[in-house]
């Protein structure tokens, strides 16, 4: 990546964050809803355009259902444990996503990606509102979700231009490497153990969560590449630059949410 490139891409990320972080730690809680909503809303416009459908009437109808989804998920799931009853079903579509990957080139057509893109997004969506609203602490848990993703993120980017060798998915995307899963997976841990600490959690628990939250955000990031691939796409929009569309920074929080939500309930952390 030029140098260019990548002032751009890290400037991006600190404006990003620099947004967020008041945004879910002062500001009252409806606003962080809101603001999920808008994300989930931003990277299901983006997920149309994988129908691969001339013009938008398809593409706002898909935006509607999404919305209409979420919400009615929201008023028939009010309750952190239903929505965890939810996570867990999910888990099973990224099992079969995960299959699909490995499989990959193989014919997914518009109805199978309107599909999964319902999958994909609207646990995401309602997994994140849940760690939002926990009693106690719901802000900084998920905060900590989020950071563990971007960990991820970062140390897959910079152990894999240092050190990648070995191809991941090279049928999904080519640029990814076992090197690089290998530092995302050290970052997330180191970032799970001082946000577990800066919240009161033991650390050995919380270095196994982040390095398998890390390991399912992988997941959820290969999921979008298969489908950008599947529709001819390179990335999903451009609205951040050096980042691409929403979907583009979101594809690993999708996978991620749900399995914070459900660790985090395992390691008792959503008890007051």
């Amino acid at each position: 990546m030029p140098a260019n490139s990548l002032i751009q891409r890290v400037i991006t990320a600190a404006v990003i964050v620099a947004f967020l972080l008041p945004a879910f730690l002062l500001l009252p809680k409806g606003f962080g809803l809101l603001l999920i909503g808008l994300f989930i809303l931003g990277a299901a416009w983006e997920w149309s355009a994988f129908l691969r459908v001339p013009g938008n009437g398809v593409r706002i109808a898909y935006l509607s259902v999404v919305a209409l989804l979420l919400t009615v998920m929201r008023l028939l799931f009010p309750d952190n444990e239903e929505v965890r009853a939810m996570a867990w079903v999910s888990l099973l579509w990224w099992a079969a996503a995960l299959v699909c990957i490995v499989r990959f080139p193989l014919p997914l057509g518009r109805l199978t990606a309107a599909a999964c893109g319902i999958l994909v997004l609207v646990p995401a969506g309602l997994a994140l509102a849940a760690l939002l609203e926990t009693d106690v602490g719901g802000r900084g848990l998920l905060l900590l979700s989020l950071a563990i993703v971007w960990a991820a993120d970062v140390g897959a980017f910079f152990a894999g231009r240092r050190f990648g060798r070995v191809k991941l998915a090279p049928n999904v995307s080519p640029g990814k490497t076992w090197e690089g899963v290998a530092g995302g997976l050290a970052c997330s841990g180191l970032t799970a153990v001082i946000g577990a600490a800066v919240l009161g959690f033991a650390a050995g628990p919380a270095l196994l969560m982040g390095i398998c939250v890390a390991a399912i955000s992988v997941v959820g990031d290969l999921t979008v590449s298969m489908f950008k691939r599947n529709a001819g796409l390179k990335d999903s929009g451009n609205i951040f630059p050096g980042h691409g569309g929403v979907l583009d920074r979101v594809d690993s929080v999708t996978a991620a949410a749900p399995v914070f939500l459900l660790l985090a309930h395992v390691l008792g952390w959503l008890s007051p």
